[in-house]
């Protein structure tokens, strides 16, 4: 059997062979320009100021390491006060996600429904038509939602595409479950939360990254409805921060931004806002391959 696998191989032509070497050179480049950013941000972050202003070139250590940006980031309040904003956004707004989505995910998988083609098909219209920005802010504003925190969860409460991934998904579990809890007295709420969905957690999870990561990162929701700066989440106070050093430098206050907010800063203000994702992927990766290939199984 050695013997075999060797002759083939021997076998390998010369132009596989320089595919695979060019494919791997391929992927190592896009892994290199893809970890570099974020490579280059980390370094920036721990650098002096000074001394990182006035290097060129590729930066792959930081340069005469300081802390002193995270000192400046960490005590900026308004920082905390986003924090503590998102957070509560992040938690609110991907329970509800998964809640409604699953909700309608578990309709729309029944094959009992009737006009189930006709629903289905207006919920997918959804996915490619829309009011617009204006007539949802017109909404947002006139059920009261302005400036409050439920404008940034309740537009985007139901996402289409999650539910038909997780309406797969739960066509994959089998009738028969659902049959045998209903003839033991069960409705359907029982169903969905007893036997359904414990049944779909890889794909709940990989839904459940989607929302968090998107309310986290989102920040457009804030900028249309939200004034108060005590209900600005963690991504519009990096705005406002980046934003007020750009107007100081074009003024020409140099002395004003090397003290408030000098380029390095920056730097530790991407980190401190994305470390809390970075570290929550880990716990949920394992899920989410599994997950995503669940339901898109069968369409």
């Amino acid at each position: 059997m050695k013997k075999e696998k060797e002759w083939n191989y021997g076998r390998i032509s010369i132009g596989s062979r320089t595919f695979d070497i060019c494919n791997a050179i391929l992927m190592i480049l896009l892994c290199v320009v893809t970890l570099y950013p974020m490579w280059f941000v980390l370094c920036a972050s721990f650098s002096d100021p000074e001394t990182l202003v006035t290097s060129s070139g590729v930066v792959l250590y930081p340069l005469n390491f300081s802390t002193v940006n995270y000192h400046k980031v960490l005590a900026y309040t308004p920082i905390w006060q986003g924090y503590w904003v998102t957070i509560r956004v992040v938690v609110l707004g991907t329970t509800l996600n998964l809640l409604f989505t699953s909700l309608l995910a578990y309709v729309l998988s029944r094959k009992n429904l009737m006009l189930k083609k006709l629903i289905t098909g207006l919920c997918v219209f959804t996915m490619y038509f829309s009011g617009g920005m204006i007539p949802t802010f017109m909404v947002v504003k006139g059920i009261g939602l302005y400036n409050n925190l439920w404008a940034l969860i309740f537009p985007g409460l139901i996402s289409t595409y999650n539910a038909i991934v997780i309406r797969t998904a739960m066509q994959g579990v089998p009738d028969e479950l659902a049959e045998s809890a209903s003839l033991d007295g069960a409705n359907e709420l029982v169903i969905l939360f007893r036997i359904i969905l414990p049944m779909v957690k890889p794909t709940l999870a990989a839904i459940a990254l989607f929302c968090a990561v998107g309310h986290w990162n989102s920040w457009t929701g804030a900028l249309l409805y939200i004034r108060k700066a005590e209900l600005q989440p963690l991504q519009m106070v990096v705005r406002a921060l980046l934003i007020k050093e750009k107007d100081l430098a074009q003024q020409g206050k140099f002395d004003v931004v090397k003290e408030m907010m000098n380029q390095t800063m920056r730097y530790s203000v991407i980190i401190v806002s994305t470390v809390p994702v970075l570290c929550a992927y880990p716990f949920i990766q394992k899920y989410f391959t599994k997950g995503v290939m669940v339901g898109a199984v069968k369409g």
